[in-house]
C-alpha cells in the first residue's frame, strides 16, 4: 500500500466500479442508480486533501488492485479489484490497514457496510468485524441502509 495521490483517482475508479456494480446489484439497480463515476471521484479528491483522512492505493505488480481510507478510527472505504477477488489480495490490504490504525493509537476499528452487500459482511466477519447494531442510510439515492461493525484492536 501507499498513499493516493490525485493522479491515482482515475485508476482507482477503474477498480471501484467494477467491484461496486456486481457486489452491489441488488443495493444499486444500474438501469436506476448507476455507479455514480464523476461523484465518487470528486468524493476521493476531497477525502485526499482532507486533514484527519488517509486515503491509500492497494498495489499488484505497480498496478492500482485496491484502495483504502480511514477517518480516525473509521475504515471509511475498502475494495479490491474484480480480478483479484479471492486471492489474499484483500486479507493482505486489510491486515495492513489494521496496522496502521493501530500505529495511530485506535484501540477499536468501526465500519459500515451496506446491509445488502454479502459479500462484504462475509469478508468482515471472517475477519473478526462484529455488527454494533447501528444503522445508517447511505448519501446516495436510493439511500440504502448501512449496518455498523467493530474491531477490537
Amino acid at each position: 500500500m501507499r498513499e493516493m495521490t490525485p493522479a491515482d483517482v482515475p485508476a482507482v475508479i477503474e477498480v471501484q466500479e467494477p467491484g461496486a456494480v456486481r457486489a452491489l446489484a441488488g443495493v444499486f439497480a444500474q438501469d436506476q442508480h448507476p455507479f455514480p463515476r464523476e461523484a465518487i471521484a470528486a468524493r476521493w479528491l476531497r477525502e485526499i486533501d482532507l486533514p484527519g483522512t488517509d486515503c491509500f492505493v492497494v498495489m499488484h505488480e505497480d498496478v492500482v488492485a485496491g484502495f483504502v481510507a480511514t477517518r480516525g478510527d473509521e475504515l471509511l472505504h475498502f475494495g479490491i479489484a474484480v480480478g483479484h477477488w479471492g486471492t489474499g489480495l484483500a486479507t493482505f490490504a486489510h491486515y495492513a490497514v489494521l496496522g496502521l490504525l493501530r500505529e495511530h493509537g485506535v484501540a477499536r476499528a468501526r465500519l459500515r457496510v451496506f446491509t445488502g452487500n454479502g459479500r462484504a459482511r462475509r469478508f468482515y466477519e471472517k475477519h473478526a468485524w462484529r455488527p454494533t447494531g447501528e444503522r445508517s442510510r447511505s448519501s446516495f439515492a436510493p439511500h440504502p441502509e448501512l449496518l455498523g461493525y467493530d474491531l477490537p484492536l
